[in-house]
């Protein structure tokens, strides 16, 4: 949100509530209790490609019972929804970079400058 901010602040224009970026406090106590939860889940990496493969959800009931979380399985509702979001997200960013490696690779990886001025 502060880089919103600072965006407007820039462009000399007036913050639109409606394009603010949400921060976890928008959301209710149920969500974002399950923002911390996620975030306590370890990453798990494939490792010869560097993909991300998730979370480590095996310390998951370990953890709600650690911080005492009254709706388990509310709060798991939503860890993993927040987690199918997550991994579309960083599916089409991988998608979108090879997109443009191929793009590269097409074009014999050239670049062209002659419209940039020194």
């Amino acid at each position: 949100m502060d880089q919103y901010l600072e965006i407007c602040e820039q462009l000399g224009t007036e913050p639109d509530p409606q394009k603010m970026p949400l921060t976890e406090s928008s959301f209710p106590t149920e969500v974002q209790v399950a923002f911390f939860m996620f975030g306590l889940l370890s990453d798990v990496w494939e490792g010869m490609s560097g993909t991300y493969c998730g979370k480590d959800w095996s310390h998951c009931s370990q953890l709600f019972d650690i911080y005492s979380v009254e709706d388990p399985k509310t709060t798991m509702y939503f860890m993993k929804l927040y987690e199918r979001i997550l991994m579309n997200h960083r599916a089409e960013e991988a998608d979108r970079k090879r997109k443009a490696e191929e793009r590269k690779a097409k074009s014999g990886g050239k670049n062209y400058t002659h419209n940039v001025s020194g």
